[in-house]
């Protein structure tokens, strides 16, 4: 049987890659958003983790609801990846200065 806190220790180093994969090692927009939808399915994850742990399903309807909104982030953030695509033949971080508002 798997434990609680393997689960949570899973999840955490979930969350832990999301954020180095963001802050540390942060080359291309994809990689960014990849990172972002593994720190949303690792928050996701606590919250399936503890609405059984505590028999209850809002914490279920609650993830549902992140991965909702996780999937909507990504096709966003992939249109705008495709328009920069287009505008420039670079999609490095370092080279978005146009998106200064």
């Amino acid at each position: 049987m798997i434990t609680l806190g393997l689960n949570i220790t899973l999840s955490i180093c979930l969350i832990v890659a999301a954020f180095w994969g963001i802050f540390v090692t942060r080359k291309t927009i994809i990689h960014i958003l990849i990172s972002l939808e593994l720190l949303l399915l690792g928050v996701g994850f606590l919250f399936i983790i503890f609405s059984v742990y505590l028999n209850d399903i809002v914490g279920q309807i609650f993830a549902l609801m992140l991965l909702t909104v996780a999937g909507t982030e990504s096709v966003i953030g992939l249109a705008i990846l495709l328009l920069l695509a287009r505008l420039r033949d670079d999609i490095s971080v370092n080279n978005l200065a146009i998106l200064k508002g």
